[in-house]
């Protein structure tokens, strides 16, 4: 297994980072390759929980060196407070984690942008400064951690930017605006004396150590429904977390991924605002999130609930060439006398199986539900697929059979026990 993707397959917080846990005990290197402190990735064991947002889950490995790729939206602050973090944990980060000189840096007028926008498009960001910094990324005004390690160049770039967002802020959001947004550049520069062991040209490093055949995980953030081309636009994020942006948030080319896991939950959440069509009616989906304990590792707000949707997840399949599927949380369906499956949508008196990112589709559009019989045993003791309940051993052939692509492993808590493949 020299490359292995692993990417969110519905609208993010799937438990990628359990399954990464679980995969990389045989991984020597884990490279990721997108997104930014927005995301946040749970991994519990001996009784610890440990939530990264920027640092890939292989660090939780003693043997594996991790990659932060020129792909990531980088906070440098967050990232030694992770660091630091891991460390008092018993995690020793010391040598063991390399940082593209060439990903973007997250800078306080970013999270201050995010907060303005935020409040006028109400699309449900986490405030963290992504989507600023990736505009100013695409629109060539970006400062890397390369531009950090440099103190002049640095001062330059940042004080350009901040005449600009000064500007903008005082037109767009606040007329009153007089804030100095370059009060951090002493700080950040002493941030970057500390980075400069972490920096390594990450892209010549990652395809070295293919052509070597070593074992290597790549991690995604976020999940494919809310990717910047192909999810429900504008309700998304701002990079490419389908199987397309791990190979540009690497430096790697696509041919040398030969395995594509896609994480799905056993049901679906979302966070923020946007189409949900099979989010769960008041009373289930209450009953749902307060078992799966469905609140944002980030940020701690409640996210939506709904049946599994395989419209969404054979699309899903597609675009990322998803070869196989890592299922989670089967066992927050426990105890449900009945168990349903989105299998198409009802617009406007026709019926479509395929997903369609339009919003006024999708807005409108109505589930088509099939429901199977639910398993009254808990799954909370099963080592193998075998050992499972049979209704529930049918409700994921079926759900394998809709999505068309073969169930490989599955979750059945969030210990890092609680995982087997099929």
């Amino acid at each position: 297994m020299p490359v292995n993707l692993i990417v969110g397959a519905q609208w993010g917080d799937e438990g990628k980072a359990k399954i990464i846990d679980y995969l990389s005990k045989n991984i020597d290197f884990v490279a990721r390759c997108q997104g930014g402190a927005n995301a946040g990735h749970t991994v519990v064991f001996d009784n610890q929980k440990f939530i990264l947002h920027l640092i890939p889950s292989g660090i939780l490995y003693s043997h594996t060196i991790c990659l932060i790729g020129n792909g990531v939206v980088f906070d440098v602050k967050k990232f030694f407070e992770e660091t630091e973090n891991l460390n008092s944990k018993g995690i020793d980060t010391k040598g063991r984690i390399l940082v593209s000189p060439n990903a973007h840096l997250v800078l306080p007028y970013h999270k201050l942008q995010d907060e303005f926008e935020e409040e006028k498009s109400k699309i449900g960001t986490t405030k963290r400064g992504i989507g600023p910094t990736y505009t100013d990324k695409v629109s060539r005004k970006g400062i890397r951690v390369r531009d950090l390690l440099d103190a002049e160049i640095f001062r330059q770039k940042v004080r350009a930017n901040a005449q600009t967002k000064a500007k903008i802020f005082k037109a767009l959001y606040r007329n009153d605006f007089d804030e100095d947004l370059t009060s951090f550049v002493d700080e950040f520069l002493a941030l970057g004396e500390k980075l400069k062991p972490y920096v390594a040209d990450t892209i010549y490093f990652l395809n070295e150590k293919i052509n070597e055949n070593k074992n290597i995980l790549i991690e995604g953030a976020q999940g494919a429904l809310l990717d910047v081309d192909f999810g429900t636009y504008p309700f998304v994020t701002s990079s490419n977390p389908t199987s397309g942006g791990a190979v540009t948030g690497l430096g790697i080319p696509p041919w040398k991924i030969q395995k594509v896991t896609g994480i799905f939950k056993a049901y679906l959440t979302r966070v923020g605002n946007g189409p949900f069509p099979s989010e769960m009616e008041t009373e289930i989906g209450e009953k749902i999130r307060q078992k799966g304990n469905e609140f944002g590792s980030t940020t701690g707000r409640p996210r939506r609930c709904g049946w599994f949707d395989a419209v969404a997840g054979k699309f899903s399949v597609m675009i990322n060439g998803i070869t196989d599927v890592a299922l989670t949380k089967l066992d927050i369906l426990d105890g449900l006398d009945k168990v349903k499956i989105c299998v198409a949508y009802e617009f406007e008196g026709r019926k479509i199986t395929n997903f369609d990112s339009e919003l006024k589709i999708l807005e409108k559009c109505k589930p088509i539900y099939e429901e199977l019989d639910g398993w009254k045993e808990s799954t909370e003791s099963a080592k193998s697929f075998s050992d499972l309940p049979k209704n529930a051993q049918k409700f994921i052939e079926r759900l394998s059979e809709l999505v068309g692509a073969k169930v490989s492993i599955i979750s059945i808590s969030p210990d890092r026990k609680g995982t087997f493949e099929v």
